[in-house]
């Protein structure tokens, strides 16, 4: 069992919304590994942090991954930060991986800068650009394909997406 594709990118990205398009073009389930996490917690993202740190999240987030691409045959979509764990990034070879690129501006306009993500309470425009610039590396390592987001509608970024897979 392999997921027809996965999707990485950073928080803002349009990882679960393009997730679920694709999953309907491609007529397949879509399987969100954050909301995977959640019911694991029994718990929001937030609170779990607050609760119970963010290593635990993590390796909430390294089991719900490691489950998602071993079960699933539809699409993944990947937390922004999974794919920061070495062991995540070993699982991910071989698949589809599909990175979602989204600039800082639209990035901050997406998420909100009162925005509920515990990485970017504090100051969101700085805790993004960090997080873009630590992360930004790893998802191109790993993309088997790479797709711009900004100013762009949902459709035509699944298009792109299909085409490039193959699956057009």
């Amino acid at each position: 069992m392999r997921p027809k594709a996965v999707i990485i990118g950073p928080p803002g990205s349009g990882k679960t919304t393009i997730g679920a398009a694709l999953a309907e073009r491609l007529g397949v389930p879509l399987r969100d590994t954050d909301a995977d996490v959640e019911a694991a917690a029994g718990k929001p993202i937030g609170e779990i942090f607050i609760d119970d740190g963010e290593d635990r999240f993590r390796e909430l987030e390294r089991a719900a991954v490691a489950a998602a691409l071993a079960e699933h045959e539809g699409v993944v979509a990947l937390g922004g930060g999974a794919v920061l764990a070495a062991e995540t990034q070993d699982l991910l070879g071989g698949h589809a991986v599909v990175y979602l690129k989204v600039g800082l501006s639209e990035a901050i306009k997406r998420v909100g800068l009162a925005s509920a993500r515990p990485l970017l309470v504090l100051n969101p425009r700085s805790q993004m650009r960090k997080l873009l610039a630590e992360r930004l590396p790893i998802y191109e390592r790993l993309a088997a394909v790479s797709v711009d987001t900004d100013g762009r509608d949902p459709a035509d970024i699944v298009e792109e997406i299909t085409k490039a897979l193959g699956a057009a």
